[in-house]
């Protein structure tokens, strides 16, 4: 044995499992409804599972994808893929069938796994995936809406031919994939994001850390798990040896009920769920006995908002991050003296988008010769980070992986100041990213969608400010000579070729302002938009 394998061991999120699978063993993993797993169970699955996919024919480095809600199988996935040497891809399950065939074809999947409820996404494309070689349902009985059963294959039945007994895992290097995680792109088409071992191992640490988790923790699962992997969540939670609540949909009933009944301390979302939690009626029954802590993100919380869940015993952090770094990168890192001041000044503090995590360290806000700008709070500049939880690279896309990261840093597209504290906050978007309730929407996708229509000669879709929502998409349309048509005829044709939540929520008929060259002058569009607003970033 040489010196170097008795002083290092590489970093992945499989060896969380390993531990808290022996030191938490009779302790709850999971739980889902009525179901309830130990640590010892969802490691006997979880090898279980590895063992499948090796004898089905995995290869080192197969990418397996699944389409399911947050399901217990999806947190299986997330160990036992990996764990036999293959590469997860955990898709949007609000995507439309044509972007999850992308996907699929892009990402070169071999195996599919889909949550039965969500078959009808699949259906219309199975005749389209290039190198899917089997479709395996997950047929769950909570489901209200079992829906269609793709083909004779189901999970429980792929599960029973592994064995149970512990796998030794294939990883060769920490920097090997883990998963691939699609975002919109400003080309519109998603762009594959490469997650490494020692990535997610170091940014799963680094959340727990920060949130203050540890073995009494119980992480609900209001966050997709298919959103940078639960902001790497899926593994963080059982390193400390947490308790993962699955929650297949979202109502605030269920969630205020399951608060209370399961003494939940964590969880994550965009500021619209809070909302949809403040403001439901069954609000009124949530009695909290312990210490609530959310991270939110998306769009910086509202006063209103903050007063709302203090006032219920809630605890809110701000962070702030992208697909491409693991999900949150920095955190509106809370100062004890800020307690002390009036609730507009503890917000207007919490709306900030704050420091990098202990274990990201590097994050700058430069001017275009790179050079960091003044810590004034006025000037503005481009995030730029680098180090431990930034994304290896797009997938099959070099070109745009340089592009990413020149000069030496990834280059995030936000514009932000830097205050003489040193916490960022994030002024306007040089991107055309529309961040709608957390979710990534291109506005180049919706503008193809929108020229499809046979009255429209020219478009533009930008985001504008919605309370609920922080973001949703307004389309302004130029119409052809002597051709009408209504705002609800071009939103009702959007959604025939998008994504429910990618349509736009107002259309305007104008002409479109232009440069002297011919191009569309977007912020001008957004000025009247944003009027009233400090940033365009709501």
């Amino acid at each position: 044995m040489s010196s170097a394998e008795v002083f290092y061991s590489s970093l992945t999120p499989q060896s969380f499992l390993d531990r808290s699978a022996n030191v938490f063993r009779n302790k709850t993993a999971i739980v889902y409804r009525q179901q309830r797993w130990t640590y010892a169970e969802f490691a006997a699955r979880v090898n279980q599972f590895a063992s499948a996919l090796q004898k089905w024919g995995l290869y080192k480095g197969d990418r397996i994808a699944f389409l399911c809600p947050n399901i217990p199988p999806v947190l299986e996935a997330h160990f036992g893929v990996p764990l036999a040497g293959g590469i997860l891809v955990a898709i949007n399950t609000r995507l439309a069938p044509e972007d999850i065939r992308f996907i699929l074809n892009d990402s070169g999947a071999r195996l599919l796994f889909v949550d039965t409820e969500l078959s009808h996404l699949v259906a219309p494309i199975r005749e389209k995936l290039e190198t899917v070689e089997a479709i395996i349902n997950i047929i769950d009985e909570q489901s209200n809406t079992p829906g269609e059963i793709l083909s004779g294959l189901n999970y429980e039945s792929f599960l029973a031919t592994g064995e149970a007994e512990p796998f030794i895992s294939s990883l060769d290097d920490e920097n090997d994939l883990i998963s691939i995680n699609y975002t919109s792109g400003t080309s519109g088409k998603p762009k594959g994001v490469m997650y490494t071992h020692r990535g997610a191992y170091l940014n799963a640490l680094g959340e727990a850390l920060e949130l203050g988790m540890d073995s009494r923790t119980v992480y609900l699962w209001t966050l997709p798990m298919f959103h940078c992997n639960g902001w790497c969540f899926t593994w963080g939670v059982v390193a400390v040896g947490g308790t993962h609540v699955c929650l297949r949909k979202f109502y605030p009933e269920t969630v205020i009920s399951l608060l209370m009944s399961e003494r939940v301390t964590h969880l994550c979302g965009s500021p619209t769920i809070l909302i949809m939690l403040v403001n439901d009626r069954a609000i009124k029954t949530l009695q909290l006995y312990h210490t609530l802590r959310v991270a939110t993100a998306g769009a910086p919380p509202s006063p209103t908002l903050i007063q709302s869940l203090e006032e219920l015993g809630i605890e809110i952090t701000h962070v702030y991050g992208l697909t491409e770094t693991y999900g949150p990168h920095s955190v509106c890192e809370w100062q004890l003296p800020w307690n002390e001041l009036p609730m507009e000044e503890r917000s207007r503090l919490k709306a900030r988008q704050g420091v990098p995590y202990i274990h990201a360290a590097e994050m700058r806000v430069v001017d275009e010769a790179m050079n960091d700008i003044p810590a004034d709070g006025e000037t503005m500049g481009e995030v730029v980070m680098r180090g431990n939880n930034v994304m290896k690279g797009y997938f099959n896309d070099p070109d745009g992986t340089q592009n990413a990261f020149r000069g030496g840093w990834f280059h995030s597209g936000d514009l932000a100041v830097v205050y003489p504290d040193r916490y960022i906050e994030l002024r306007d978007r040089a991107k055309d990213i529309i961040i709608s309730s957390g979710v990534n929407i291109s506005t180049i996708e919706v503008e193809r969608a929108i020229y499809k229509h046979p009255a429209v000669l020219e478009v533009a879709v930008i985001a504008i400010p919605d309370q609920k929502r922080g973001e949703v998409p307004k389309a302004f349309v130029t119409l052809k000579p002597d051709i009408t048509v209504t705002q609800k005829e071009i939103i009702n044709f959007c959604h025939q070729h998008l994504a429910g939540f990618k349509c736009p929520k107002a259309v305007e008929f104008t002409q479109l302002p232009k440069t002297a060259t011919g191009k569309v002058q977007k912020f001008r569009l957004r000025e009247k938009e944003w009027v009233g607003y400090e940033k365009r970033i709501h």
